[in-house]
């Protein structure tokens, strides 16, 4: 098994630390893990996305240039990434502030609504736990607890009393996620 993910956004939203999550994750699992992440010189407002790889097998590089999943949260990056995504794929976005939903017609798409969901829960930083949780529905590489023991280990000790909020969080994701049906 390996998977090869891109996740691509905004900065501020929590591109990198929903890979680091991802990777710690399969760390726990003993999977063989990539995390290169990638992001302009802004920390807020500018662009950023990283590559997660998971595997039961070395790697061989952690430069990938197509995915069999993509979690997209703006425009430019759909425009950027929507490409890369092999054929039969995965590709998972949030709505919000996308004018032009996904097109092909060769990969699996859903949304989860995590802005409105964040919004919501009333926790605006709940946001990249959402989009999490829709990943591990429809593609669970990894089990629920060790994210959770991620989370906790990428989160700094006096955050750790928001890990209840996050895990509820990642569930709200794996309740809302839904397929999309791409206009012929």
């Amino acid at each position: 098994m390996i998977q090869e993910i891109i996740i691509a956004g905004f900065g501020g939203q929590g591109v990198l630390s929903m890979g680091k999550i991802l990777a710690y994750s399969g760390l726990m699992e003993n999977k063989e893990v990539s995390w290169f992440p990638s992001y302009g010189p802004e920390q807020r407002g500018g662009t950023a996305n990283v590559t997660v790889i998971l595997s039961d097998n070395e790697i061989s590089s952690p430069v990938v240039n197509e995915f069999d999943i993509a979690i997209i949260l703006n425009q430019p990056s759909l425009e950027k990434f929507e490409p890369t995504v092999k054929p039969g794929g995965i590709l998972i976005y949030d709505p919000n502030g996308i004018h032009r939903p996904p097109q092909r017609k060769d990969i699996h798409v859903y949304s989860v609504a995590a802005v409105d969901a964040a919004t919501e829960m009333q926790n605006q930083k709940a946001f990249n736990m959402i989009v999490l949780g829709g990943l591990l529905k429809v593609s669970p590489m990894v089990d629920l607890e060790h994210v959770m023991l991620g989370l906790k280990k990428s989160l700094p000790e006096r955050h750790h009393k928001l890990l209840p909020m996050n895990e509820q969080a990642i569930l709200k994701g794996m309740e809302i996620i839904k397929e999309e049906q791409v206009p012929a």
